[in-house]
This record gives C-alpha cells, sequence and structure tokens, in this order.
C-alpha cells in the first residue's frame, strides 16, 4: 500500500478499531453497566489504538521509511524524522503500557501526547497556511487525529471523577445488587406471606 494511502486509511483504521473494541468490551462487561466501566474502556482502546498503534507506526514510517514518509507529509527528508520517529516509539510504547495499568500512568502519558500531539497539529495547520501543502500526511486524516486523540483522552479523564474502579470491582458490585435484590424480594415474599 503506498504510503500516502496509509496516511489517509491508517488513522481512521485505528479509531474504528479502538471504537469497536471498546464496544465489544462494553457488550461483554458487567449489567447494567456503569458509566466508570464505560470510560474505562474508552480510555484503554483509545490509548491502545489511535495513540499506541498509531504511534509505533509513525515511529517505523519516520524510521525506516524516511523517503517516503517525508514525502506523503509534502517535506523533504531531514534527520529530525529520526528525532521524531524514536519520540514516537516512546509515546507508543508508553500507550499501549497505560492502556493497561494505573489511572495515573494513563493522566502521564495523555499529559505527553496532549503536548506532543497539539503541536504536530498546530505545526500541520500553519504550514497549510504559510505553504498550502495540503499533503495526505499534512492536511489529512493524521492532522485531524493530532487534535481528537489527544483532546478525547483529556475529556474521558476529565469525565473520571477518582481512579476508575477495576472490571472486578464493577462485577463485583453488580452481584452485590444482584445479590440485594433477590433478598428484598425474598423479605417482601415472606412479609406477604404472613399478613396472608
Amino acid at each position: 500500500m503506498q504510503v500516502g494511502v496509509q496516511m489517509w486509511v491508517m488513522p481512521i483504521a485505528v479509531w474504528v478499531a479502538a471504537l469497536v473494541a471498546a464496544y465489544v468490551a462494553i457488550a461483554r462487561g458487567p449489567q447494567p453497566t456503569a458509566r466508570a466501566y464505560v470510560i474505562d474502556q474508552l480510555l484503554r482502546y483509545i490509548l491502545l489504538f489511535p495513540l499506541g498503534v498509531l504511534s509505533l507506526w509513525a515511529f517505523i514510517g519516520h524510521v525506516f521509511f524516511p523517503e517516503q514518509s517525508a514525502a506523503a507529509i509534502g517535506w523533504t527528508t531531514s534527520p529530525f524524522q529520526y528525532e521524531i520517529g524514536v519520540a514516537n516509539l516512546g509515546l507508543g510504547l508508553a500507550s499501549i503500557y497505560a492502556a493497561f495499568s494505573t489511572f495515573q500512568a494513563r493522566v502521564t502519558i495523555v499529559i505527553a501526547a496532549f503536548c506532543f500531539l497539539i503541536g504536530a497539529g498546530v505545526g500541520h495547520i500553519n504550514d497549510i497556511l504559510e505553504t498550502g501543502n495540503l499533503a495526505p500526511g499534512n492536511a489529512g486524516p493524521i492532522m485531524i487525529t493530532d487534535f481528537l486523540t489527544p483532546i478525547a483522552l483529556a475529556v474521558l479523564l476529565f469525565l473520571v471523577v477518582r481512579k476508575p474502579k477495576s472490571p472486578a470491582t464493577v462485577a463485583l458490585e453488580h452481584e452485590l445488587r444482584v445479590a440485594r435484590k433477590a433478598l428484598d424480594d425474598y423479605r417482601t415474599a415472606l412479609d406477604k406471606l404472613g399478613k396472608d
């Protein structure tokens, strides 16, 4: 697949993968689904795919295919591509770790991603305004995800009032609600039998 086509497909594909994975996890999770569980799953899969996988993809492109990557962005090859590639490697690996780690790890990587990706997005906009560069790697979906991904993650973190509960805790709370309801129903039935 040509790099220019990849610049259109990959940013969209990782977002679709994240939303499908989150949907499946939520659908298979405890019912009724708690708000904290939904937020946790969305955070996990956005960290994993749009931030983690896409960053690793950018690492591979900038480090191993610098000419093709630069051409897809509408730029000339530069030694800075190696540095950007390695920065993407760190961001990608840290994002995958944070997806399955603590709330604090998630906050930390979202701060780093927010600074890095928003800055990259502003750079793309400046390039469009100054040079008219509408190359797929500069003005396509990658520019949109430079803003969408960190903003979505920041909003989800903002919605988490406290550390999200683990899936095991959410499942246990659900079982306790079911048990309490069954006990209340039993007591109601006993009271009804006593009155008859």
